[in-house]
């Protein structure tokens, strides 16, 4: 698998997590700072919560990362959580704010 292509798995896995609260997973809700995939298909994370409060904040990115270790191939992953900058809802897909009615 090329590295596009175990990227676009990855995105996918990610696309599984959803925010209890919110009815609209952490892709599209604009979570996920940063996604490197290493030449050895180790995979780092960077990602954020819609708030340093939210009461899932010790189980989403566990998920997030169990979702991508499920990924055949996969060696090892990475998730760190940030909260630098500071989640905004300008961060969400343009799909996300259609489904929350936003738009």
């Amino acid at each position: 698998m090329s590295e596009a292509e175990l990227k676009e798995e990855v995105v996918k896995a990610i696309k599984q997590v959803y925010d209890p609260e919110i009815p609209v997973d952490v892709w599209e809700l604009g979570l996920i700072y940063d996604l490197k995939i290493f030449p050895v298909n180790n995979v780092y994370v960077e990602m954020t919560l819609t708030s340093p409060s939210c009461p899932s904040a010790g189980t989403i990115p566990v998920e997030v990362e169990q979702k991508i270790r499920e990924i055949e191939g996969i060696n090892d992953v990475s998730v760190e959580l940030t909260w630098d900058p500071p989640y905004s809802q300008d961060m969400m897909s343009d799909e996300a704010r259609l489904e929350l009615g936003f738009m």
